[in-house]
């Protein structure tokens, strides 16, 4: 089960700081891009293909428990199915957020004149997150696991959020999502032990992402400058609970359920789980040091990263 990727390079998100370049040029350059390397995944996976029962759905390592008495205490199979539930209601929070990056993106063109280059290209990745997300919810159905998502009360924030979000703080919440799941998939996609259904939606997820982290990028460095020192802290709090609720929210209790465990005493020992917050701060590694460069993270809401183990 693979998705077929054509040779060359990406547009990759973690590039050397540099002054923003001109919008309407990246756009045109990103549709180009996007022209030659696009993908259906109803098309470019086989969804009928078997799924080995001895594979796990994530590699071991990037399991919230992994290194916890819990996981000792778990057969292989156990660790399987912990891993497969778990890539599950990752995707399924990619889902959540996708739909709310959207809404922000079609805000923040809404009138704008649609024959120029960046309201085609946002277009564009709308077009690509309906498809992710549509992605993610046949991954969740093929592996007969639940549509997981966040709790209602969250479900609430993000609505609000998208409704409300603007400017930099917008862009560099897609930011916190997109780059801390690039750098999850980028190791699940080259792990032999994980299912080839996760391999090839990870893989598929890396090379489209990668364009719109790359605009995103800089839309913060382009917008940042702009805010004023009261609207700057705004932001730096605004993208700081962003960044805690999605790393909290990554994997949902009742995943734990599917393996026998009971979901608060799980989720407790995740969260408390040193091994897991350090993949955390890796995964945010180069995220968190863009934003400290262009100045959306400092200050008092540099606690909210510290507590989410993103920092």
């Amino acid at each position: 089960m693979t998705a077929t990727l054509p040779s060359g390079t990406t547009e990759h998100a973690t590039a050397t700081r540099k002054a923003p370049v001109d919008r309407e040029a990246l756009s045109t350059r990103l549709l180009g891009s996007a022209a030659k390397k696009s993908y259906d995944p109803l098309v470019d996976i086989d969804w009928d293909a078997p799924i080995p029962e001895h594979l796990y759905g994530l590699s071991p390592e990037w399991s919230s428990l992994y290194g916890t008495s819990l996981w000792d205490r778990l057969t292989e199979e156990q660790r399987v199915t912990l891993t497969v539930h778990e890539y599950c209601s990752i995707s399924g929070v990619g889902i959540w957020f996708e739909c709310l990056l959207m809404q922000l993106i079609l805000r923040d063109i809404y009138g704008d004149d649609p024959a120029q280059p960046h309201v085609q290209w946002a277009l564009t990745e709308i077009a690509d997150e309906c498809r992710h997300s549509v992605m993610f919810a046949r991954t969740a159905e093929t592996f007969g696991a639940p549509s997981y998502q966040p709790p209602k009360r969250i479900l609430r924030l993000g609505k609000a959020f998208a409704a409300r979000g603007y400017g930099p703080a917008a862009y560099a919440a897609i930011l916190v999502a997109e780059e801390i799941l690039d750098i999850f998939q980028r190791d699940l996609m080259k792990d032999e032990r994980v299912q080839p259904l996760t391999r090839a939606t990870s893989q598929i997820h890396v090379v489209e992402e990668a364009r719109h982290m790359r605009f995103a990028r800089e839309e913060v460095a382009r917008r940042t400058p702009e805010l004023g020192r009261l609207q700057l802290r705004r932001h730096r709090t605004v993208v700081a609970a962003v960044a805690a609720i999605v790393a909290d929210n990554l994997v949902q209790p009742e995943v734990y359920a599917s393996v026998g465990l009971d979901p608060k005493t799980a989720k407790e020992a995740a969260r408390n789980n040193e091994h897991y917050a350090a993949k955390l701060r890796e995964a945010s590694a180069g995220l968190v040091s863009f934003l400290r460069e262009v100045g959306l993270i400092g200050g008092p809401s540099e606690r909210l990263w510290k507590r989410a183990n993103l920092i």
